[in-house]
């Protein structure tokens, strides 16, 4: 599993750490492995010519060992001083004995210092390594630096950045401004949250973790499941099960407006392990006629029969007394799309059931009364003050997808999906395979986390670099499913 700390949580290691070791250890463990990544990138050393954008504090300091051990193997190093009364001297006087040279600090034309001197430098250089700022920067990069992002994009130049790109804030993984877009972030110790959820995640790149030997708590910020996670959790029949102890999952979903959703929700229910699907809703022909495995009935949730989970929602248009109806049951339900918007949420609070919410960024903006852009710009408070605010289990749908509990603890972090989902009815796909989830015994949050999991494997198969329908997303769950389980068996 991967995890992320916060800032806090990481800086209190590295002091315990710093006050076992010999002065300087440390920073040398961080440069020796940021040195690595670059040489691996480079392929060539020799030769090659490299620009470090040098900030002030620990993070320059780092840069700068790197930058030397470069020098020594060859490469041109150019030194870029951002704040030259705060350089980190030792390691400045490291780059200059291996070699390295400082970009000269005279001031042209009005421009900052620092900034006449990079330019001509970053657009010849085959590597950029950038060490503006460190994982305590708030509000995007200052003005006066924000140019020189701008220069690295621009550039042929592969950049990397140390720790987290600069400008992006570490714990939340805001971008509030100006930030570096690395192609590779060389990161120390553990990720941090930034390198996980988006916006942030998509200026890191690739992320290159460092082990610098920090102790850290047992419970991280964010957890992200891998391949090994998911197959331990996967439900699987044994030899004295039956389709009704494998789990039995409702699916209420459908109107005569959208008689889709209900086909693509059970599509996705029949692939998520439970035994048996029962469907209640309007669009019961259109779902036998698909899937006539699936357990029909015109009676309503309440009479439909024994389950172990609820889906309900999906295409329910403004059948709100069906959603009432399931948010009675006493077994966990699954709530998404209009389902999210009919929930009274007194009432979902006061359940005793398990609730799983699964909105994507406009559902969740509506349901905290927010602008669509605060969610997405600030998915991570979003999803915790979801979870808090229903007492419920949110999973926030997106290109990474967030699962949070009510109680706090870790958020799940899931990358897995592709852009391709972005297609009517995937939605509807993944309620109906983490309802089946739900009903064959797993927790919200591992049904959640697995359900998203899954669905992004699928969505990966399913398009292969060319649009998919919603339809090829349920279609490829069984290969990812299959893929995942190899570890396993």
């Amino acid at each position: 599993m991967r995890t992320a700390y916060s800032v806090k949580t990481v800086r209190a290691a590295e002091r315990a750490l710093m006050a076992r070791l010999p002065e300087g250890a440390l920073m040398q463990r961080a440069a020796a492995g940021l040195a690595a990544a670059c040489a691996d990138l480079l392929g060539r050393v020799y030769g090659s010519r490299i620009v470090l954008l040098v900030g002030s504090g620990d993070n320059g300091g780092d840069t700068l060992y790197a930058g030397a051990r470069l020098a020594r193997r060859g490469a041109g190093v150019t030194a870029v001083l951002l704040a030259p009364e705060h350089t980190h001297q030792g390691g400045l006087a490291a780059l200059r004995r291996a070699g390295g040279t400082v970009a000269p600090s005279r001031q042209k034309d009005g421009i900052p210092a620092f900034l006449a001197a990079a330019e001509e430098g970053i657009r010849r250089a085959d590597l950029v390594v950038d060490g503006i700022v460190g994982i305590g920067g708030k509000g995007g990069l200052r003005p006066d630096a924000a140019p020189l992002a701008a220069l690295a994009e621009e550039s042929r130049a592969v950049v990397v950045a140390v720790d987290l790109p600069s400008g992006v804030e570490a714990d939340s993984g805001e971008v509030r401004g100006a930030a570096v877009r690395a192609d590779l972030t060389v990161t120390f110790g553990t990720h941090k949250p930034a390198l996980l959820v988006d916006p942030a995640r998509e200026y890191a790149g690739s992320v290159r973790l460092v082990e610098i030997g920090l102790d850290l708590p047992e419970e991280a910020e964010l957890e992200a499941l891998q391949h090994a996670d998911v197959a331990a959790l996967l439900p699987a029949p044994t030899a004295e099960s039956d389709k009704y102890r494998r789990g039995v999952v409702g699916v209420a979903a459908g109107s005569a407006r959208y008689p889709g959703a209900a086909v693509l929700a059970v599509s996705g229910a029949l692939r998520g392990g439970a035994g048996a699907v029962r469907y209640v809703g309007p669009a019961g022909q259109a779902v036998i006629a698909r899937y006539p495995e699936t357990l029909v009935s015109d009676r309503g949730p309440a009479k439909a029969g024994q389950v172990q989970a609820w889906v309900v929602g999906p295409g329910a248009g403004d059948d709100a007394a069906t959603v009432a109806e399931v948010l009675e049951a006493d077994v966990p339900v699954l709530v998404d799309a209009d389902g999210l918007r009919l929930a009274d949420r007194d009432v979902v609070r006061a359940r005793t059931a398990p609730t799983l919410m699964t909105p994507h960024a406009g559902e969740a903006a509506a349901l905290l009364g927010v602008a669509r852009e605060e969610v997405e710009g600030s998915r991570l408070a979003a999803v915790r003050e979801l979870a808090a605010r229903y007492g419920a289990t949110v999973l926030l749908k997106g290109s990474t997808t967030l699962v949070a509990d009510p109680e706090g603890g870790p958020v799940r972090v899931n990358a897995t999906g592709t852009p391709w989902l972005a297609t009517a009815g995937s939605g509807d796909v993944l309620s109906g395979l983490t309802g089946s989830l739900l009903a064959a015994g797993l927790s919200p949050r591992d049904a959640g986390s697995v359900g998203a999991y899954l669905h992004g494997l699928a969505g990966r198969y399913a398009a292969d670099g060319a649009p998919a329908g919603a339809h090829d997303v349920a279609d490829a769950i069984p290969e990812a499913w299959r893929d995942v389980r190899d570890l396993r068996d």
